[in-house]
């Protein structure tokens, strides 16, 4: 059986590979290992094969994790899932970024209760192309108005943005999907001439190839490298 280090280098293979095929340097794409589901040991586990970066989606989840792992000083913690204001305070303490901003008042409630102690939050602004209704995000065309809202906040760094397309295995799909915003991500670094934009947030294992070679910067992988998740109980 493969370990979790086994897994990981696999990964990082795979973002290289994509990365040739992009003719773009890898050192570019960041690895975003999404730990949802999984105990605390196997982000360890991850953590002793070089891993630092985590993904969770669920704050109390998360807490429980950040809370048997705080020996790990050097771990940076990512939020990627929905955000909901009753939660803000925790994330805005406990996070080093936040990936799923999809409205002003959440925007503003982390700023708001971000410590004074800590650097601004890193956030992203997350994209819904098909206007789902079973996902969260703002439409393309509120993009640009909300990141102008959170350029005025002090206590967050607006990084980039980030997209969870319709799932699809036709390659020229997701291609089409990750390009829109990619072009997306052109036109705000035009307007905003913000030099900290520079985050796409996109692209997880099944759509990896696709997403690298439309710009992505962090890909986000759970199951490639942790395994199917354990059910919840």
């Amino acid at each position: 059986m493969p370990t979790i280090a086994d897994n990981l280098q696999h990964v990082y293979q795979q973002i290289h590979a994509a990365a040739k095929l992009a003719c773009r340097n890898p050192e570019g794409i960041h690895l975003l290992a999404v730990s949802k589901a999984h105990p605390a040991s196997a982000i360890r586990e991850c953590y002793k094969a070089g891993q630092r970066h985590f993904g969770e989606n669920y704050l109390q989840e998360a807490l429980l994790k950040q809370e048997a792992l705080a020996d790990l000083t050097d771990l940076c913690w990512h939020f990627i899932g929905p955000l909901q204001t009753n939660k803000t305070r925790k994330v805005a303490e406990q996070f080093d970024w936040v990936h799923s901003i999809d409205r002003q008042r959440i925007a503003e409630r982390l700023s708001e209760q971000r410590p004074a102690n800590c650097e601004p939050l890193n956030v992203c602004i997350q994209v819904n192309l098909q206007d789902e209704d079973s996902k969260s995000g703002v439409a393309l065309q509120d993009v640009a108005p909300l990141a102008k809202s959170i350029m005025a906040l002090p206590n967050l760094k607006l990084r980039g943005l980030m997209a969870i397309p319709v799932k699809s295995d036709d390659y020229a799909v997701q291609l089409g999907s990750f390009t829109q915003v990619a072009k997306l991500m052109r036109e705000l670094q035009s307007s905003t001439q913000l030099a900290t934009l520079d985050t796409l947030s996109m692209g997880m294992s099944n759509d990896l190839q696709a997403a690298i070679a439309a710009g992505a910067t962090i890909v986000r992988v759970g199951t490639g490298i942790f395994g199917p998740r354990q059910p919840q109980t």
